[in-house]
């Protein structure tokens, strides 16, 4: 499959991080690989591996003896609405979801949009089953501006009480016991969920040249379907090609499983043979951490460093902050640039103006908690963080190329 038909394949089958995970496991195992289930021994026979801890994976290939660990780390978890415990809402005959943003959204992105739902529902016995409501379902309405005539000079939106889904008519109640019945599980066994809404309108190619590919949750599926076909095409390397998909990026990463957290060093200890021989190993291994950057605006280049702008279909831009909020030093930039070079990839570089702070990623997180050489880059979107974005056509595909000779690269 042609890389942006299978991205587009990927992006549609990962409405949450707990189905992009299970679509990556699903490619993995259709790979040959084999879960290391956490509570279980760990297995070192030669081969791949993957390891899911609800919405985060990792996925490696074993090696007879410890080598050298290449690194890609990204994430799954995307800005949105996030359903609250008590979803049941509603006022004037209007049934409505009760809901909190989850992460830095884009507010006013989620207006007037045909959303879906999807999560997962958690029962008494500790099991999960997915959900996925993939059809018109709920819609956050915009004020008409007949009856706000200042909207276009300034939209203020309460998260409380303007972005409040409806989804019928009557009095409220009833919707846990409607995605219960969606997922085919008994509300009675319902015992928690994790659910949230998502933008029904698929990927698509624009442009006169169709050179641009809009879609939502680029930020970051992007990065994760290209750290994992890279993975499955860095089998034969003299590395530990590690791919890791965290959730919780856009909160923060301070959970069991984002950044912050113990999973990825706890994983990374045991390929590298233990706690005591690890330094060793650490120190010969670098960390790719891959998170969409912001593309050079048109219509706001006053927010964008005069020199250092990326743009669509020009490569991945490596990303760099002298205050360290990437991760990137120049030994880690040169191997970068080889890794473009080798793959015959173009790239670009990407700063902040100095006036404009940027976000931060995975990797400083990476960098302080296990000392690998770490190194920041990203394809460059427009409109990051609303509930759909847009990045060019070629993008995906340099992506993959030169994440596959980072991962190879034994030098």
């Amino acid at each position: 499959m042609a890389p942006l038909a299978d991205l587009t394949t990927f992006l549609t089958a990962s409405p949450t991080p707990y189905h992009a995970v299970a679509e990556a496991v699903g490619r993995l195992r259709a790979a040959g690989f084999t879960e290391q289930v956490e509570t279980e021994a760990w297995s070192r026979e030669p081969g791949g591996r993957w390891l899911v801890r609800d919405g985060t994976l990792l996925a490696w290939w074993q090696r007879a003896d410890p080598a050298p660990l290449r690194v890609f780390a990204a994430h799954t978890d995307s800005p949105t609405l996030k359903v609250k415990p008590h979803p049941d809402a509603g006022a004037a005959g209007w049934r409505q979801v009760a809901v909190e943003v989850y992460g830095g959204a884009l507010w006013n992105s989620w207006l007037d949009r045909d959303l879906g739902l999807a999560g997962r529902l958690s029962r008494y016995d500790g099991s999960s089953a997915l959900v996925d409501v993939h059809r018109p379902l709920l819609r956050v309405p915009q004020l008409a501006i007949h009856l706000d005539r200042a909207v276009n000079q300034g939209l203020t939106l309460d998260p409380q009480q303007h972005l409040l889904p409806v989804w019928g008519l009557g009095e409220p109640g009833g919707f846990l016991e409607f995605v219960a019945a969606e997922a085919g599980v008994a509300i009675d066994d319902v015992a928690g969920h994790d659910l949230v809404v998502y933008d029904l309108a698929p990927p698509a190619t624009l442009g006169e040249a169709e050179e641009l590919f809009a879609a939502g949750r680029l930020d970051n599926l992007v990065s994760v379907h290209a750290g994992l076909s890279a993975l499955l095409e860095a089998q034969e390397s003299a590395t530990v090609p590690v791919l890791v998909a965290f959730d919780h990026e856009e909160v923060g990463s301070a959970s069991a499983t984002g950044a912050a957290g113990p999973l990825l060093e706890t994983v990374l200890t045991r390929l590298a043979g233990g706690f005591d021989a690890r330094a060793e190993v650490f120190a010969a291994s670098r960390a790719l951490s891959c998170d969409v950057t912001h593309a050079a605006h048109p219509n706001y280049l006053g927010h964008h460093d005069p020199v250092h702008r990326a743009l669509p279909n020009g490569g991945p831009a490596l990303k760099v902050n002298a205050n360290q909020r990437y991760a990137t030093d120049a030994p880690g930039a040169a191997a970068w640039a080889r890794a473009c070079r080798d793959a015959d990839v173009p790239n670009q570089v990407f700063v902040s103006r100095n006036t404009v702070p940027c976000g931060s990623t995975v990797g400083p997180i990476i960098a302080t908690r296990l000392g690998i050489r770490t190194v920041d880059v990203g394809i460059p979107v427009l409109s990051m963080h609303s509930a759909r974005e847009l990045c060019g056509v070629d993008d995906p595909a340099y992506l993959v190329d030169a994440a596959t000779a980072f991962l190879v690269d034994p030098g």
